[in-house]
């Protein structure tokens, strides 16, 4: 791929996953030993942590924390499958200033975490010229595949269906919003909603795209040396 939006840190290594012991921890083996990775996802990562499948880690940046790697990525069958959260929201943010994401043309600003009644979506894209709508975007990590269709979310989600209902309320007072699906993966032929993990937030979504709400549901490049933007999926089964 050509160069990475995000670099992975030097010293990255593959150890082997053991189990998931606590909400952000994972313990692995590595050069012969048992240490602790630290994971910021707290979905389950369905179908994803096999005892003795490789993991992709890397290490700690900030040296006086206790858990001194982060796990980036699972590898079943060599194949990296992204399960660091943070990473839509900075993929958002680089695609943005780098012409990457055709949907973000035209606009000029960025404001993360951006208030919205009682809460904050992830961005709010401005225009300068004040041509174009105010555009608010939120970010969701996918890392699930089943029969080649991308699905998220992989476990119940109260605040994913919050946050759809806060789109659909910005779309009725006549902003542009959208809902940014990142997928860590490159096994889906499509994206839908995983309405047998969570039948209320799939609803929610067909709402939502009645609603004008949009969905852009892109494909990682994902490989050691980092993590850029692929191709655009098509929705599939949209009532």
């Amino acid at each position: 791929m050509s160069e990475p939006l995000i670099l992975y840190p030097k010293g990255c290594r593959k150890a082997i996953f053991i189990r998931r012991y606590k909400r952000f921890t994972v313990e692995a083996r590595l050069d012969g030993r048992i240490i602790g990775v630290h994971t910021n996802n707290t979905g389950s990562m369905l179908g994803l942590l096999r005892e003795g499948q490789e993991i992709f880690i890397s290490p700690a940046q900030n040296p006086d924390r206790k858990l001194k790697w982060t796990l980036e990525a699972v590898m079943p069958d060599g194949e990296m499958i992204g399960v660091n959260t943070a990473v839509p929201n900075k993929i958002l943010q680089l695609a943005f200033e780098t012409g990457n994401l055709p949907e973000l043309k035209g606009y000029t600003d960025l404001k993360r975490e951006a208030k919205t009644g009682k809460s904050r979506l992830d961005g709010l894209f401005t225009d300068a010229s004040n041509k174009l709508p105010n555009l608010w975007v939120e970010c969701k990590n996918v890392t699930l595949v089943e029969d080649e269709v991308a699905c998220f979310p992989d476990a119940q989600t109260e605040r994913g269906r919050k946050h759809i209902v806060e789109l659909m309320d910005l779309a009725d007072g006549g902003d542009r919003v959208a809902l940014f699906f990142f997928i860590q993966r490159t096994d889906g032929k499509c994206f839908g909603p995983a309405d047998v993990v969570d039948p209320e937030y799939a609803e929610l979504f067909y709402k939502a795209i009645e609603k004008k709400v949009e969905c852009w549901a892109y494909e990682a490049v994902i490989n050691e040396q980092g993590i850029s933007v692929g191709k655009k999926l098509p929705l599939t089964n949209c009532k």
